[in-house]
């Protein structure tokens, strides 16, 4: 599967301001499980974007010099696969909710 670099970087900057606080998450939760909820992925998409930071950071000090390629395909690798996971447990959410929806009542 290939993804474009437009894409990939739309969806980094689109996780860096959610964490940021931009996003539409609501401030007060009315039980303690579904603020835990958004704690727990308030922090998966924080270390997604730390991931990403620092496969930057990487990439330019490998352009200045001080980083070697091994280096720079390792924290790449890493990011990637933080945006695999990331996706993979989004399309899980997204699966479990319209499962949910089909139930009868």
């Amino acid at each position: 599967m290939s993804v474009p670099f437009s894409a990939a970087t739309a969806a980094y900057g689109n996780a860096a301001q959610l964490v940021q606080g931009g996003g539409n998450v609501p401030s007060q939760q009315s039980t303690t499980g579904g603020s835990d909820f958004a704690k727990i992925l308030s922090e998966s998409v924080q270390s997604v974007v730390d991931t990403g930071n620092r496969a930057d950071q990487v990439s330019m000090d490998m352009l200045n010099g001080k980083a070697s390629v091994v280096d720079m395909v390792t924290a790449i690798s890493e990011t990637e696969l933080a945006v695999e996971s990331m996706v993979t447990v989004r399309d899980r959410v997204i699966s479990a909710y319209q499962e949910i929806l089909r139930m009868p009542i």
